[in-house]
């Protein structure tokens, strides 16, 4: 496969009252999660790009590419942007890969401004929950996704509204700590 998804494993079954849960990396995870983390959806890279958004953790190593393609539509007379593909790569573990696919899932054919409001709360709530100690990977997918749109109202010399910035310059940090923590 030429795209990059990668997880370490340590599979193991459990019961849990009447949910058949999986335990990987002795986390609990939900079926949807393991659906999303086994099959996932828009894995891969979009080469011409209308925008890319590249994150990364340095607490557990996670890396997130999110690409979009944007599109035009007239609503109401007016024309909207909207995202018309997108695709990510993700190097992280099972939870990583789950909330990529799941972003990319719901990002998929909103207008701009709708993607813009996507937050890791509505990904942890569209996969049916994730441990606590997963929950930082649902921001990682979230900020991948307003990175990746950022970077295209830049390159088109378009305005960036503020909610947007302010993610952006969350992302900056992190991206500035994560470089530091593995300069050589």
């Amino acid at each position: 496969m030429s795209h990059w998804i990668w997880s370490s494993l340590d599979c193991g079954m459990a019961l849990v009252g009447d949910i058949k849960m999986t335990n990987i990396e002795n986390v609990k995870y939900s079926k949807k999660v393991m659906k999303y983390f086994t099959h996932p959806k828009n894995v891969g890279e979009i080469k011409d790009a209308d925008g890319v958004g590249k994150v990364g953790n340095i607490t557990c190593g996670d890396i997130m590419h999110v690409y979009i393609k944007i599109g035009k539509k007239k609503t109401k007379g007016k024309e909207k942007e909207f995202i018309k593909d997108i695709k990510f790569r993700t190097l992280g573990c099972a939870a990583a890969i789950a909330t990529s696919s799941m972003i990319t899932t719901l990002a998929k054919g909103k207008e701009l401004q709708q993607a813009i409001k996507l937050s890791n709360k509505d990904v942890v709530k569209a996969l049916g929950g994730l441990p606590p100690i997963k929950h930082h990977c649902s921001l990682l997918a979230e900020e991948a996704l307003s990175e990746a749109i950022y970077d295209y109202l830049r390159k088109n010399k378009k305005i960036i509204p503020k909610e947007l910035e302010i993610k952006h310059k969350r992302a900056l940090t992190t991206e500035k700590e994560f470089e530091n923590k593995f300069k050589k």
